[in-house]
């Protein structure tokens, strides 16, 4: 007679496990499996298959029923999710309802997510530069807050690694604070964002460079990505809906279909992760606590090694919530900083101003994304006195199309139909980088619980004078800018409502580090005190940087997780 336990624990049992399935689960997902191991990437929300699953993704806008506006009353019971520039009628089934998954703001954070196979990778913004030198570098450099154990040249080659096989549009712009990388053809910037670039060279001589921004989208595919099964963007800028072409990366068109390929894949969706389980007689972990989201059954995977990767706060509420006799406070936990030195982009200020020149010019086409100024303050050195580390900022240009509204009948079509443009407009907004610090952290509720019995996070994060120095020296630098440039009509935008979190660039607490005693991972993204779980989403950023951080994460998950299949094969795990 078979044994009936044995059996279930064998189906149950896999070489590797990884927690969620948005940018760096994917990656941790194709690079697992393509090294031959067994993988079960669990996750917490529904299922979402590429193509079938964009219900939104071809409509034309009067097919709508609010013309892509969300109602008063969807708005109203979704106050933080509402905030999301992409939560629309359009895409607003890929984003979680407030109602359903609450959490406790000690101080003001606007949590976003997106529970689904593929996560956020579906509604991302796209943008991806690397880190330089200086980045990594940095908080050694001011000595404001822990140091990274890696440096850029660690990454460089897993930078590339993932750039070529998700497809990186981009210019080579020869900057030592914004490395050039493995990139497709560039978009164009339009004639007034050439004239700014042009001016700021002028003006600056190469030290405030303007360039195109880098964005993963398939300007002139590869055979990689063809393999893939995906094809050249079609400049819809829909992307937000889901691509049914793959012409921008996503988890759900690129990573995860294959690792499927390799027949080594399994995807549980509807698996909400309880915890992690430590073995105390092997010293390490030897698999995950899950919750069937539907059902609510308990039930234990297990595997040699696991990942880590339900994005930043979920991270760090699962090994907070895995606790042993050997962790009471947190899985790895013996420094006490896992859930401490939170951090963020703050996106909370930004500039608009008019240019009443090229008006023998008008914009044409549809574009993914728009020109880019890299960090120009403190980079080489520290050459403010008043604030630490930058921000970059994004700039574009626009001239919208004045409508005649006189008139009745066959005199008002005719109006409506003569195409007026006014002055060009132009916009730039601020990403400045937070520093981290003890005293922005998330914990466990210690009383209330979610649906599935998971300790509600309590998420306290805040600026602090550096970020409003910073912003201040934004205020100044951009308004001489766009002076200098020719540029009338020169406004703050000072967006209120864009407190942390809604940047949806939320990093930190289990960050990375040379010393196990002020830190949670080492050098290759590996708990120091449970050497078989790694930790590759935004949780394990050391400091933030002003670049957009998914490129860093799928490089450091690219890193890993090839990393941690040499150490399994030297039976090192």
């Amino acid at each position: 007679m078979a044994n009936f336990n044995i059996d279930s624990k064998q189906k149950s049992t896999f070489d590797a496990i990884v927690i969620g399935s948005g940018i760096s689960g994917g990656w941790a997902a194709k690079e697992l499996c393509d090294k031959g191991l067994k993988t079960l990437v669990l996750e917490r929300g529904r299922d979402v298959q590429h193509v079938v699953d964009y219900p939104t993704t071809m409509m034309e806008p009067w097919e709508f029923e609010h013309l892509n506006q969300i109602p008063k009353a969807l708005e109203d019971e979704n106050p933080i999710a509402s905030k999301c520039y992409a939560f629309n009628e359009d895409a607003q089934h890929f984003f979680v309802k407030d109602k359903e998954h609450p959490y406790i703001q000690e101080e003001p954070f606007l949590w976003i997510r997106g529970y689904q196979v593929g996560g956020k990778s579906l509604m991302w913004a796209r943008g991806t530069q690397r880190w330089s030198r200086f980045d990594f570098e940095g908080p050694a450099r001011d000595g404001f807050d822990n140091h990274w154990p890696i440096t850029y040249q660690d990454l460089a080659p897993w930078y590339s690694h993932v750039e070529y096989f998700a497809g990186v549009s981009g210019n080579k712009d020869g900057l030592e604070q914004l490395p050039d990388g493995d990139f497709l053809p560039p978009h164009e910037q339009s004639c007034v964002e050439k004239h700014f670039t042009d001016q700021m060279a002028k003006y600056y001589k190469g030290s405030r460079p303007v360039i195109i921004g880098r964005c993963a989208h398939l300007t002139e595919p590869r055979e990689i990505h063809y393999k893939q099964g995906r094809a050249k963007c079609q400049h819809r800028n829909l992307c937000q809906r889901g691509c049914p072409y793959g012409g921008y990366f996503s988890s759900n068109s690129s990573t995860l279909p294959w690792a499927k390929m390799t027949g080594n894949l399994t995807m549980r969706p509807d698996s909400v992760v309880h915890s992690i389980i430590y073995d105390e007689k092997l010293g390490k972990a030897k698999g995950v606590k899950v919750i069937d989201r539907n059902t609510k059954e308990e039930m234990e995977f297990y595997a040699k090694i696991i990942f880590v990767n339900a994005s930043t706060v979920n991270t760090n509420l699962i090994l907070l919530n895995s606790k042993s006799a050997r962790f009471p406070n947190g899985l790895g936990n013996d420094s006490g900083v896992l859930g401490k030195y939170m951090h963020f982009h703050n996106f909370q200020t930004g500039m608009t101003a008019e240019y009443e020149g090229m008006k023998e010019s008008k914009p044409e086409g549809i574009r993914p994304n728009g020109s880019y100024i890299p960090r120009f303050r403190n980079v080489f050195k520290q050459d403010t006195p008043n604030f630490l580390r930058g921000y970059a900022a994004g700039f574009s240009a626009s001239r919208g199309i004045q409508l005649n509204q006189e008139g009745f009948g066959t005199e008002l079509k005719d109006h409506l139909l003569e195409k007026k443009y006014g002055n060009w407009t132009v916009s730039s907004h601020f990403m400045g980088e937070t520093i981290p610090k003890k005293t922005n952290y998330v914990q466990l509720d210690k009383k209330l619980t979610d649906a599935w019995g998971v300790p509600l996070a309590r998420l306290h994060v805040l600026k602090d004078e550096n970020d409003r120095k910073m912003e201040q020296d934004y205020h100044e630098q951009m308004t001489e800018m766009l002076t200098l440039a020719g540029f009338t009509n020169i406004k703050i935008n000072n967006r209120k409502f864009f407190q942390p979190g809604l940047d949806i660039h939320e990093m930190g607490g289990v960050h990375m580090g040379a010393d196990p005693k002020t830190s949670m991972l080492n050098k290759w993204n590996q708990l120091h005190h449970c050497k078989n779980v790694f930790v590759t989403d935004g949780a394990s950023m050391t400091s933030n940087s002003t670049q957009n951080p998914s490129l860093t994460y799928m490089a450091l998950t690219a890193r890993a997780a090839n990393y941690a299949v040499s150490e399994l094969k030297k039976k090192n795990l």
